[in-house]
């Protein structure tokens, strides 16, 4: 996995200035050791479109817990129909999931805040990492206002 500096990260910062420039720079850096991770929203799809002009071989991908609306899979085809594009779809361990079902019911998250992490990292954070060990770096729609490690 490629390591970057605190100073180099902070020397790409004062050049980059836009989302276009940031995706050039991973383009020539990274690909193909880079992937956006997507949940198909608004964001995801402008963000995708972006990644699409500047190289059409970014990779992209999305976590089906079992749980998603069937909205998500229609806006997934047609992503992928539009932009001729392959979408690596991660699932969660079967067993993982078989366990902590019989165990906890299947809507145990609405339980307890303990359930719902339980849930979390079978369904979304085990099959994450297992798809960010193969990478050198991921691509998320969140924006900053969205979280604190960005302001």
């Amino acid at each position: 996995m490629t390591r970057f500096t605190q100073e180099q990260v902070d020397e790409l910062n004062s050049k980059i200035k836009t989302a276009e420039e940031a995706l050039q720079w991973v383009s020539d850096n990274l690909h193909p050791k880079v992937a956006k991770a997507s949940s198909f929203g608004a964001e995801d799809a402008v963000v995708m479109d972006m990644m699409l002009k500047i190289n059409p071989e970014f990779r992209f991908f999305t976590l089906d817990t079992g749980r998603l609306p069937q909205e998500t899979y229609d806006i997934m085809d047609v992503l992928r129909k539009k932009y001729n594009i392959t979408i690596e779809v991660l699932f969660p361990d079967t067993k993982e999931v078989e366990d902590m079902v019989r165990e906890k019911g299947l809507n145990l998250f609405y339980e307890s805040v303990e359930n719902r992490k339980l849930c979390c990292e079978i369904r979304k954070v085990h099959p994450m990492n297992k798809m960010l060990s193969t990478l050198d770096g991921w691509i998320t729609g969140l924006r900053r206002e969205q979280t604190k490690i960005r302001e």
